[in-house]
């Protein structure tokens, strides 16, 4: 009786820590992964140039973080901007090549058409918001307002169009990398209080590393 007992209890006590195991397995909270939507500004004009090596293989190296679900798009800016590359960060010999061949020095551009290359990722980040991505912009150069006035960056209402499309997106992010210090003052002076601290990051040529490791953060990874 006593053994019969015994296997009863055993059996019981066995059951419960199944059924506790089920239960608590299914109030877990497993974190959700959310692809990315990453829209990525080169500056490949002249002023711009020397550090146009470094800043490749910095796109590079952050795509290799990323996941191959999520989305990248590449814009080059010079005098005129154009999307250079679309689609996995991990094809990585894509990236790469597309990069070499499309940011090629040409001298017959002038200027660097921020204001457009922005205006254009801007609407790309709208698209890739509205299908399940978390969007974001990095920007890759000097920041330089150079050309034609209508293509650069305007940056008193630059804000009010960060606004607009955090208005539009869900957890959206912003990066500045490369930029001397000074342009990524009036950066963080202009989009702070507009995308707060933690979405938006700056970063010169000494502190990549650190900005990309926020940037991963901002973006949920």
């Amino acid at each position: 009786m006593n053994n019969t007992l015994k296997i009863i209890l055993f059996s019981l006590f066995f059951l419960l820590l199944i059924v506790l195991g089920i239960f608590g397995l299914s109030k877990l909270k497993v974190d959700d992964f959310h692809k990315a939507g990453i829209v990525f500004v080169v500056d490949s004009s002249a002023s711009n140039l020397s550090n146009l090596p470094a800043q490749k293989m910095l796109i590079r190296q952050l795509c290799s973080m990323l996941d191959p679900e999520d989305h990248i798009k590449i814009l080059r800016v010079s005098e005129d901007s154009y999307i250079i590359y679309e689609g996995s960060p991990q094809s990585s010999s894509d990236v790469r090549n597309a990069m070499e061949k499309f940011t090629q020095y040409d001298d017959k551009e002038y200027g660097t058409a921020y204001g457009l290359a922005l205006k254009k990722a801007f609407n790309h980040v709208i698209n890739l918001s509205k299908e399940g991505y978390v969007p974001a912009v990095v920007v890759i150069g000097d920041l330089e307002n150079e050309g034609d006035v209508n293509k650069q960056i305007n940056w008193e209402t630059l804000p009010e169009d960060v606004a607009n499309i955090k208005n539009q997106t869900d957890d959206f992010a912003m990066m500045f990398l490369y930029a001397p210090p000074a342009k990524l003052d009036l950066v963080k002076e202009k989009l702070s209080p507009v995308l707060g601290e933690n979405k938006l990051i700056i970063g010169n040529e000494v502190t990549t590393n650190k900005s990309m490791r926020r940037f991963l953060n901002a973006i949920g990874r």
